[in-house]
């Protein structure tokens, strides 16, 4: 609130600029909120613009039409981009944000396009542009549920790390064992123990490429224990952030205030009022 009256105090005698702000920045209105979806809109147009071109049949047969829409969508986000540095107060701040360079970044590709050929397909970063989307769909709410998922996922790092490492030691003494299996043999693609290693890594996580594999029965059987080991391998890092993220909840299940005036129960820890009656916490 105090950002925005400090703003209002900025803007004072140019009504436009801050109308324009509003419109670009918030998504309190009707206006607004037209805005935001529009540019969604345009966005996906762009990336899929930028997909076609790249299909050989559909940029011989329509090259002129997809040409001419690149451009149509780069001189748009190019005026957006201009009149977010106009009415942005914080213009530093604005220009090297994230969203400030993704912005940058989604029109540079066009005009670079006409130094370093090909370099226009680069554009497809517009696509990330689509994170305005939880500004635009009011998703702050759900922003509690994010925060407990990247906390598992941070409790979870040191022991997914050791579970990575001891993974690798495993497939590095099977790859091993696989080379002196499988080495003397010809055309069976064992020809290094870093190529045995990637068979192993390939065939513990049952992707299974089928570029590499045994002949031999001894080095069927190492792979068919591979394989099977493959499987429980797969569960003990869901299993470990399942049990992390668990823990989380239970966190945020306890740490829930209460409100005394209406009974809700599902303020976040820092509330001073309820949301629902106003009743101090």
């Amino acid at each position: 609130m105090e950002d925005l009256n400090q703003r209002g105090k900025d803007y004072q005698g140019n009504d436009l600029k801050e109308k324009i702000w509003r419109i670009i920045f918030l998504s309190d209105s009707g206006t607004a909120r037209g805005f935001d979806i529009t540019l969604l809109f345009l966005i996906a147009g762009s990336v899929l613009v930028v997909m076609l071109e790249s299909v050989e049949s559909v940029a011989a047969k329509h090259a002129t039409l997809l040409y001419g829409l690149e451009w149509f969508f780069t001189i748009l986000f190019t005026i957006e981009y201009a009149l977010r540095i106009w009415v942005v107060r914080k213009k530093k701040k604005y220009l090297f944000s994230f969203f400030g360079i993704v912005d940058l970044l989604s029109i540079l590709p066009t005009f670079i396009d006409f130094i370093l050929a090909g370099s226009g397909h680069f554009i497809i970063v517009r696509i990330l542009r689509m994170l305005r989307m939880f500004r635009i769909l009011k998703m702050a709410e759900h922003m509690g549920d994010a925060n407990v998922l990247m906390n598992a996922m941070k409790a979870s790092r040191p022991k997914i790390a050791v579970f990575i490492f001891s993974l690798m030691a495993i497939v590095s003494i099977e790859g091993t064992l696989m080379y002196i299996i499988e080495g003397g043999v010809e055309n069976t693609g064992f020809t290094s123990i870093p190529q045995a290693v990637y068979w192993g890594i390939v065939t513990v996580t049952t992707v299974g490429y089928g570029d590499i594999a045994p002949v031999t029965v001894l080095g069927k059987m190492l792979a068919s224990v591979m394989m099977l080991t493959g499987f429980a391998i797969i569960a003990v890092p869901t299993g470990i952030v399942s049990a992390e993220l668990n823990r989380e909840m239970k966190k945020v299940s306890m740490d829930l205030r209460h409100c005394e005036g209406c009974g809700y129960d599902g303020h976040d820890p820092k509330a001073l009022h309820c949301k629902m009656c106003g009743h101090k916490l």
